[in-house]
């Protein structure tokens, strides 16, 4: 029965307000529907593999670090955006190596998840599967969504004015999640 595991897959990245930060801060600035192809399949292949084989493979990785890491994701993403890295170090990093690697960390929090329910090898495989096309169901649901509002938000004669306000929250929202996580880690 893959259709529970398909709905908890969709959920869990729609509700996952860290990734979808995340894919609002890699498209930020992506105006072609190409580029958000690219950068949204890097993830999404970046995800994959470790959900799979993190899964498959039993690696569990503390739940607090990794989604510390992915709360850094976000912040990295808003430096990002806000050439941040030019400015301080005088290089670009490739952001979509950048997004991709993320990618990874993000998949390896859906496997330490996946590992935490303690799902039946029986049909493991299938059920992984099924998870991740969930996951990519939801992810272009949310991405659908995030698109519309960004195209009126682009239109609008406030949108480069607001810009960097809506970088500097997101890094904020990056640090608070972070911060968060941490501190579960060292109390639990």
């Amino acid at each position: 029965m893959i259709l529970p595991f398909i709905y908890l897959g969709a959920k869990h990245m729609v509700t996952g307000y860290d990734h979808l930060l995340f894919l609002v801060g890699v498209i930020f600035f992506l105006y072609r529907f190409k580029d958000v192809g690219i950068y949204v399949s890097l993830f999404a292949l970046g995800h994959t593999l470790t959900l799979m084989s993190g899964t498959l493979m039993q690696i569990s990785v503390n739940a607090y670090l990794i989604d510390a890491i992915i709360g850094f994701s976000i912040v990295y993403k808003a430096l990002d955006n806000l050439g941040a890295f030019q400015q301080w170090f005088g290089f670009q990093p490739d952001t979509r190596i950048a997004t991709m690697i993320f990618g990874l960390f993000h998949g390896f929090g859906l496997a330490t998840k996946i590992l935490d329910y303690q799902v039946s090898a029986d049909g493991l495989v299938t059920n992984l599967i099924a998870f991740n096309v969930g996951v990519e169901l939801g992810q272009l649901l949310a991405l659908g969504v995030i698109l519309i509002a960004m195209g009126f938000w682009r239109r609008s004669e406030r949108f480069s004015r607001q810009a960097y306000t809506a970088q500097v929250l997101l890094m904020t929202a990056g640090f608070l999640l972070t911060g968060y996580q941490l501190t579960g880690y060292f109390i639990a």
